[in-house]
C-alpha cells in the first residue's frame, strides 16, 4: 500500500470560484457547501464562487470559506477511495486535517473554524498587527532578529514555511524593524497582506476562548495521523489535540520540520487537497533532490482526474 500524505492550505490559498466546478458535479459536496452555509450564519457558498475577493478575505469569511472547499475535495477523494497514512494542515488547514483523520466530523469541523475566524477577527481589530515573509535566512538567524527587534514591540516566528522562507508576525515597527535588519543580512522581507498579526502574542486574547469553545465539540482518537502545527509530531488522546489547537493560534507554525518528517517517513505521495498550489511549492523545496516522491494538488475537477489516473 502506497504512503500517501494528505495536505490542507490555509489563508493565502483562497480565489474567487474555488470548488464550483465540485459542487455542480456532486450531491454530497452540495450539501456540505449547505452545511456550512448554516454552520456559520453567512453566504459562504455565494462569496466562493462569486465573491467579491476583499469579502471573501476578510478573516471570519475566509476561514470557513477555505475550509468547506478543502473538505469538499478531500470528500470526493475519499468517495473514490483514497485514504492518507498521515495528514497536515497549514494553520487554519490543521483543522481539515482533523476532519480527514476522522478527529471531528465536517459539520464540527466548519463550527471551530468559524470561532475561530471570529476571534481572531475580533483581536485583529483590538491590535493592530503586521506580517513580512523573510526569504534568504534560516530559522536560527530570522529568531536571533526577532530577539533583537523585540525593542520595537511584540514580533515572533509565525511561520517556517521552508529552510529560508520564515514568516514573522507582530506590532507593525517591530516587525519593519525585523525585515530591515534582515535586508541588512542579505535577505529579503515582503509585506504580506493581512488583517493581522496571526500566530503571535498579540491575538493571545483570543487563545482562552477558543479553548473553552474547542472543549464543546467532541474531538475522537485519530484514525490516521496528522502532524501538528505546534510540535511537527502526532498526538493521540483527544484531549491532547484540544491543547495543542489551543495553542495553535499563537504558535509557530513548524510546517518546514513536519515535511522533513514526513519525507524522513517514506512517504510516496503526497497531495495539497484544496485552493490554490502554496503548500506544493513549499514541499517541493523540502523534498530531497532526487528522490522519488509525486506531489499533486487536487482543487477542481481536472486536478482531481489527473491524480486519480496516475495514482488510483
Amino acid at each position: 500500500m502506497k504512503k500517501i500524505a494528505f495536505l490542507f492550505p490555509g489563508q493565502g490559498s483562497q480565489k474567487v470560484g474555488m470548488g464550483q466546478d465540485l459542487h455542480q458535479a456532486h450531491d454530497f459536496v452540495q450539501a456540505l457547501f449547505e452545511a456550512a452555509d448554516r454552520a456559520t450564519g453567512l453566504p459562504i457558498t455565494q462569496l466562493c464562487f462569486q465573491g467579491p475577493m476583499e469579502t471573501l478575505t476578510e478573516t471570519v469569511n475566509l476561514q470557513p470559506a477555505i475550509t468547506v472547499v478543502n473538505l469538499a475535495c478531500l470528500a470526493v477523494l475519499q468517495k473514490k477511495g483514497v485514504e492518507p497514512t498521515v495528514c497536515a494542515g497549514h494553520s487554519l488547514g490543521e483543522y481539515s486535517a482533523l476532519c480527514a483523520a476522522g478527529v471531528v466530523s465536517a459539520a464540527d469541523c466548519l463550527k471551530l473554524v468559524h470561532k475561530r475566524g471570529e476571534l481572531m477577527h475580533r483581536e485583529a481589530t483590538r491590535h493592530q498587527g503586521a506580517m513580512s515573509a523573510v526569504v534568504g535566512l534560516n530559522i536560527e538567524q530570522v529568531n536571533a532578529i526577532v530577539a533583537q527587534a523585540a525593542t520595537h514591540g511584540v514580533v515572533a516566528v509565525a511561520n517556517h514555511n521552508s529552510a529560508d522562507q520564515i514568516v514573522i508576525t507582530g506590532a507593525p515597527d517591530a516587525v519593519k524593524a525585523a525585515g530591515e535588519a534582515a535586508a541588512a543580512q542579505g535577505a529579503r522581507a515582503i509585506p504580506l497582506k493581512v488583517s493581522g498579526a496571526w500566530h503571535s502574542p498579540l491575538i493571545q486574547g483570543a487563545e482562552a476562548e477558543f479553548k473553552a469553545f474547542l472543549d464543546t465539540v467532541a474531538f475522537e482518537p485519530p484514525k490516521r495521523q496528522v502532524l501538528h502545527n505546534v510540535t511537527a509530531d502526532t498526538a493521540a488522546d483527544p484531549q491532547a489535540v484540544k491543547d495543542l489547537m489551543a495553542r495553535q493560534l499563537c504558535s509557530p507554525v513548524r510546517w518546514y520540520d513536519t515535511m522533513t518528517r514526513m519525507a524522513a517517513r517514506g512517504i510516496e505521495v503526497y497531495v495539497e487537497i484544496g485552493p490554490g498550489k502554496v503548500l506544493t511549492g513549499l514541499l517541493k523545496k523540502a523534498l530531497p533532490a532526487g528522490g522519488n516522491a509525486r506531489v499533486y494538488n487536487v482543487s477542481d475537477v481536472g486536478s482531481l482526474d489527473k491524480f486519480l489516473q496516475n495514482e488510483a
